[in-house]
């Protein structure tokens, strides 16, 4: 049973709800927990669970839930994973604490996309669900929220160190998310009537003496200035010793690095640079896609405008030394970039991906990249122009002066393989797509 993969998405951003709260861990896990699934049944719809991670996935059922609880069950904690095999993508989880740890569930939610919940009815079953949590089990505190807002103003911790927030909790309003469930202690600390008469879309008090506070009918626009205004207005009510202008400053400065930047990207670079914004947080994809647009790289230098004599005394040997190293990447990698067996332009932006992600030049020895890796590559580069570009090889004594000509140029890709490979900016100042697009163009 294959299911979605929520990190993998593309999404602009995503809805994050958290709940903690503490359950009776001695009573049967069917009758303290079931009431978490019968709710969220009732009210997921578009994004309800239809597989249940234990030892093993198993197409979601309430019988599903109870096996993976109790293969997942440790001595002091158990883990239920939920996701979905088809659009939206979710990625769902409980967290349980057992004895002799202080007994809580924590419920962590992301739902791709964030625009699901642009129209009222959705999140009015949202709502809803998460009253009816909070009505069962006591809760100091729950959310609903952009994921990407959320980093921004780095929740949980606020700017807090962790210890600070195993000790703390949250015990003041650092924050408001589009949804709240503010716990009766907390509300006892800022006051229950000032709490109760916050402005907002809804504010319920519920009978356990906890509250629950909605911003705005829905979350999609939380960006938007209307809803930082809603949002500043309604934080500062709670937190009276705030300024609202430095608070509706930073939400504005917020919104401002969430807002879409449109990809303009060096052309024969764009389909490597196009992937590089996902591997960062939510939040910072933007910044990152209007940094990447103005990237530019080096004009490549590896070429001679007149070929220098072949000075081995068997060009076959040698040629079937390349081939060895170049085989032996493909060897190497085939798995992480199946795509190198291809010998493309494509398979050359995989492998500049791929050395990209894993910060390559920066985690393995220098020696075994100077040695092994950087050589691997001019050959496999240079073959790669031989079979794509009709080139031809002219290979040297010094590895670095071993070329393919190609037109009327002449091309050095164990020298640009070794620029390369010098730093993780280098990778894309010197990067292998580049190289083969701009001999392309002067194939003829």
């Amino acid at each position: 049973m294959r299911h979605l993969n929520l990190w993998e998405s593309r999404s602009a951003d995503r809805l994050v709800l958290s709940f903690e709260a503490a359950f009776d861990s001695a009573a049967p896990a069917e009758d303290e927990l079931g009431p978490i699934f019968e709710s969220l049944e009732r009210h997921a719809g578009e994004w309800m669970p239809d597989v249940v991670e234990g030892k093993r996935e198993r197409k979601y059922s309430r019988n599903s839930v109870w096996k993976a609880f109790n293969e997942m069950r440790g001595e002091r904690v158990a883990v239920i994973g939920l996701c979905r095999t088809q659009e939206p993508a979710l990625d769902m989880s409980l967290h349980l604490r057992l004895p002799p740890l202080p007994s809580d569930i924590a419920v962590l939610i992301y739902i791709d996309s964030l625009p699901l919940f642009a129209e009222e009815e959705p999140c009015s079953r949202l709502v809803e669900m998460v009253r009816e949590w909070a009505l069962r089990y006591p809760t100091s505190h729950a959310s609903a929220h952009s994921s990407a807002d959320n980093q921004l103003a780095d929740a949980p911790n606020f700017g807090r160190d962790n210890e600070a927030v195993w000790r703390d909790g949250f015990d003041k309003v650092y924050e408001l998310c589009w949804l709240n469930v503010f716990g009766s202690r907390l509300v006892e600390t800022v006051g229950r009537e000032r709490m109760l008469s916050t402005p907002a879309h809804l504010v319920e008090e519920l009978p356990n003496g906890s509250v629950l506070l909605v911003l705005r009918p829905t979350p999609a626009d939380f960006a938007s200035e209307e809803a930082r205004v809603a949002q500043a207005r309604a934080h500062v009510h709670l937190r009276p010793e705030l300024d609202f202008d430095t608070v509706l400053r930073t939400l504005r400065e917020r919104s401002a690095a969430l807002a879409p930047v449109e990809p303009r990207f060096y052309p024969d670079l764009a389909p490597l640079l196009s992937r590089l914004p996902f591997e960062f947080a939510i939040s910072e994809r933007q910044r990152k896609i209007a940094e990447l647009n103005a990237f530019r790289p080096p004009e490549p230098e590896e070429w001679l405008p007149a070929a220098l004599p072949s000075d081995v005394e068997n060009p076959e040997r040698v040629l079937s030394d390349y081939d060895d190293l170049s085989e032996g990447l493909v060897a190497a990698l085939h798995t992480k970039v199946p795509s190198i067996f291809d010998e493309t332009p494509e398979s050359l932006t995989d492998l500049d991906f791929y050395f990209w992600k894993e910060s390559f030049p920066k985690r393995y020895l220098r020696d075994l990249i100077d040695s092994h890796t950087a050589p691997a590559l001019g050959a496999y580069l240079g073959r790669t122009l031989v079979r794509r570009l009709g080139g031809t090889w002219v290979p040297r004594q010094k590895l670095e002066e071993s070329q393919v000509r190609v037109g009327k140029r002449i091309w050095l890709p164990f020298l640009r393989a070794r620029r390369y490979m010098q730093s993780c900016e280098a990778l894309l100042d010197y990067s292998l797509t580049q190289f083969f697009r701009e001999a392309e163009r002067h194939r003829d």
